[in-house]
């Protein structure tokens, strides 16, 4: 049995990639700050392990707590993250460490504590954004923390292909979550007040090439092929889960 941790693994995005992992026989730990119920939910294979991924501290005793249970890490997915749209003007300080402690530092670190207890298959996938990959307004943290992103996974790469580690990214558009609809109502989101569903659905069905966005579950499903030896020859890749919005 292969074992993975996947940070935020307890709800949005995150669970649908423990139920990916799970499903295909992983034992997964789901490293978050409080436990969502997604291990009473998917059995015995599953633990919740408290973790602030803001604290290398906290990150390194989740990952001895981690390996004291499973033995090892195969698998390590990056997905904590914290998103939120606000105009240059409006940002600041704190807002600017939150976003990047979170989706930058935290992916690092993490990848940093696991590094010692991946074996020569081991595989890291981060989950990026297509704001990794280019701007839009009121975004400009957001983007500069999954822009880093996915020069760290290209980074880690190159650095630790030697080694037989494989790094890729998942980089979603919008993926319909609690989080996500949430953040979305923001008076600067890009709906600008307007329904946010309907918002989705236009955007849909102007932007994306297959007019639908995609689903939870189909991240999840990137997630686990990029993990899997189907997927052994690649390496530093930042692939796009967005239905055509972006062709590359």
């Amino acid at each position: 049995m292969k074992n993975a941790i996947v940070t935020g693994g307890g709800r949005g995005i995150g669970a649908e990639i423990t139920r990916a992992f799970s499903a295909a026989g992983y034992r997964v730990v789901v490293a978050s700050r409080s436990d969502s119920g997604i291990p009473a939910e998917l059995g015995d294979q599953v633990r919740h392990i408290a973790c602030d991924i803001t604290s290398p501290e906290s990150i390194r005793a989740m990952v001895v707590q981690a390996v004291g249970w499973m033995g090892g890490v195969d698998v390590l997915v990056n997905n904590a993250g914290f998103s939120g749209w606000r105009r240059v003007e409006d940002v600041d300080e704190a807002f600017w460490d939150r976003m990047l402690s979170t989706n930058l530092k935290g992916t690092f670190f993490a990848s940093q504590a696991v590094l010692p207890h991946l074996g020569s298959t081991g595989v890291i996938v981060n989950v990026s954004s297509l704001a990794g990959k280019r701007g839009s307004g009121n975004n400009s943290v957001y983007c500069a923390s999954k822009f880093g992103v996915n020069g760290v996974t290209q980074a880690f790469a190159k650095e630790l292909g030697p080694s037989g580690i494989r790094v890729n990214a998942v980089c979603p558009v919008y993926v319909e979550t609690e989080g996500l609809m949430d953040a979305l109502q923001e008076p600067v989101a890009p709906p600008g007040g307007q329904d946010v569903r309907e918002y989705l659905d236009g955007f849909a069905g102007t932007q994306a090439a297959l007019r639908r966005l995609p689903r939870g579950d189909e991240v999840g499903s990137l997630c686990l092929y990029l993990a899997s030896d189907a997927a052994s020859a690649v390496t530093g890749q930042c692939i796009n889960v967005d239905c055509g919005v972006l062709p590359q």
